[in-house]
């Protein structure tokens, strides 16, 4: 499959912005989805992630109650909806999908869990 991540750029702090990722694969609605992300000379880290039903979604706890993940499987797209923006929130953001768990209730939280990767979207956040 391959994934299509958009919607980077600059905002302003506390500002909103969000990211989309479509995926080619027409079995979209049968993969867990998550959003990646790594700042400069930090690690890759798990930002948020939804189960293929859309049922179940976690996040990285520095982002809990600012962004919201969702899902519209009949456009083969993920969203990650980020509000109350601040500039450690600066990265390059990533899209990953994972088919390994059928019919999984668990949010895939390791990034070694997915399959397939987008090309990465640019946004900062300035201060």
């Amino acid at each position: 499959v391959q994934l299509q991540a958009s919607g980077g750029g600059l905002v302003q702090a506390g500002g909103s912005l969000r990211l989309s990722c479509a995926a080619s694969e027409r079995t979209f609605n049968a993969y867990d989805m998550g959003w990646f992300r790594q700042a400069p000379g930090k690690e890759r880290e798990f930002v948020a992630g939804i189960t293929w039903s859309g049922r179940y979604t976690d996040f990285v706890d520095s982002v809990e109650g600012r962004f919201t993940i969702s899902r519209d499987n009949a456009k083969n797209t993920v969203y990650l909806q980020m509000n109350s923006l601040k500039p450690e929130d600066t990265a390059v953001y990533y899209c990953a999908a994972s088919l390994r768990y059928t019919g999984s209730t668990i949010v895939r939280k390791d990034a070694g869990e997915y399959d397939y990767w987008g090309q990465g979207t640019q946004f900062t956040v300035s201060s």
